[in-house]
């Protein structure tokens, strides 16, 4: 099984993190700039192959702006995506896990957007279904922005399942729900916390919704009805954050 990331920040965060699971490394043989020459000799360092090629081939084989370089990927022999068993452990260790839960987001863009800000806001874990949801494509790796490789991802075939076990664990599951009484502001984030967020459009579905143990709302005080899901996963961690930091 093979895939390609591509972009500066993407490609270099594989290089660095993951290098066994980069076969082979593609630069715009018409580009000579620090950055690729950066990237270039750290793949050397790590024994990646790396290969020449004219920006046509790039175009071609991307289809996005890839800045001159890509890298070919072979999930086989790089790091697994940790599984339900690994998230647990994970949870175990945390002294107050804040995992961001994505239930059903099928837009790569919003998928990266939302993993970059969970790097930045100190989550534990990400965590998708299996099915009817995006994976790490290469439009989501290009847009977190190198965050792909620094935040476990964890794809789960029974999302239902996977909620009721962190419930187990002791992690509270705060949902946004645009009909929640309760807002954002007034909902406990200190402790073991899931934030899960609904997916584009329609929101939660009703069993993971019927899952989580409160539901909160995001003040909308002008006339549109809701928040892009990137944008409201950003205000929710952030408010996690702000709570976490003051406490």
């Amino acid at each position: 099984m093979s895939d390609w990331a591509y972009g500066f920040h993407a490609v270099e965060a594989l290089v660095r993190r993951e290098p066994r699971a980069v076969t082979r490394l593609c630069l715009d043989s018409t580009r000579q700039n620090k950055r690729l020459q950066a990237i270039e000799r750290l793949a050397r360092d790590q024994g990646i192959t790396i290969e020449r090629v004219t920006r046509e081939v790039l175009d071609e084989q991307i289809g996005g702006r890839h800045q001159g370089v890509a890298a070919q990927l072979d999930a086989d022999r790089g790091m697994a995506a940790a599984d339900e068993a690994g998230l647990m452990a994970l949870v175990q260790r945390s002294e107050a896990p804040l995992l961001l839960i994505l239930d059903e987001i099928t837009d790569p863009h919003n998928l990266g957007a939302c993993l970059r800000t969970a790097d930045a806001a100190g989550v534990t874990a990400v965590v998708v279904p299996q099915d009817g949801a995006v994976g790490l494509t290469a439009v989501a790796r290009k847009v977190a922005c190198g965050a792909a490789e620094t935040v476990p991802f964890v794809r789960v075939t029974n999302l239902a399942r996977t909620l009721r076990a962190l419930q187990a664990e002791g992690v509270w599951l705060v949902g946004t729900s645009d009909t929640a009484s309760v807002t954002l502001y007034e909902q406990d984030f200190t402790g073991a916390t899931g934030i899960v967020m609904g997916a584009e459009g329609c929101g939660m579905r009703r069993l993971t919704a019927e899952h989580c143990d409160f539901l909160v709302s995001l003040p909308m005080l002008g006339s549109v009805s809701s928040l892009n899901v990137s944008v409201a996963t950003g205000i929710c961690l952030y408010e996690a954050l702000r709570q976490r930091r003051s406490a």
